[in-house]
């Protein structure tokens, strides 16, 4: 029940006032800036990613993990290979509870096509100070091509709660000039 209900029973009959007509034009004509905005983001915009998602198994994924790192091992952190694959390659990574295997060394304005998956549950992949990030579900190989343009030490971390270790996930990417 109204405080004031409408004088006639049919309401939608009555006419519109002019200030509140005016603000349903502003905000009509400010949904339609703010949807053709993003439609012109999305087709022009850098921020979003060129990725693409297959379906795969955690063998077949690991397989292609476990080749790499034989092939492309450089050295040793903490007990987990770094992995310097060539430059325009394709570079696996893999999440698993609790842990981003291997560690990656990436050249500098080199472009890589990344494959993430994981192997027990869904991890978020993100990569910091970047900001990039990326949800990585079991049965999935995401795949995105990626060009680092900075160099240093890039840590990833886990954004989806994937457990008890769930902050301890982290690896890292070293991008060398």
């Amino acid at each position: 029940m109204a405080i004031a209900p409408p004088s006639e029973r049919i309401w939608w009959r009555e006419p519109i006032a002019r200030i509140e007509l005016i603000w349903i034009v502003i905000g009509f004509s400010w949904g339609l800036v703010m949807f053709f905005t993003m439609v012109f983001w999305h087709s022009v915009g850098e921020q979003n990613l060129s990725n693409e998602a297959y379906k795969t198994t955690p063998e077949k994924f690991q397989a292609k993990v476990t080749e790499m790192v034989e092939q492309y091992t450089v050295r040793d952190e903490a007990g987990i290979p770094v992995v310097r694959p060539p430059a325009g390659s394709d570079v696996y990574m893999l999440g698993r509870l609790w842990q981003w295997y291997p560690l990656l060394e990436l050249e500098k304005n080199q472009s890589y096509r990344l494959h993430l998956a994981s192997m027990d549950y869904q991890h978020g992949f993100s990569l910091q100070p970047v900001n990039l990030n990326i949800s990585v579900h079991p049965g999935y190989d995401m795949v995105m091509t990626i060009t680092p343009t900075d160099s240093g030490e890039f840590t990833i971390v886990c954004n989806e709660f994937c457990g008890i270790g769930h902050h301890l996930m982290i690896g890292k990417i070293f991008v060398v000039e």
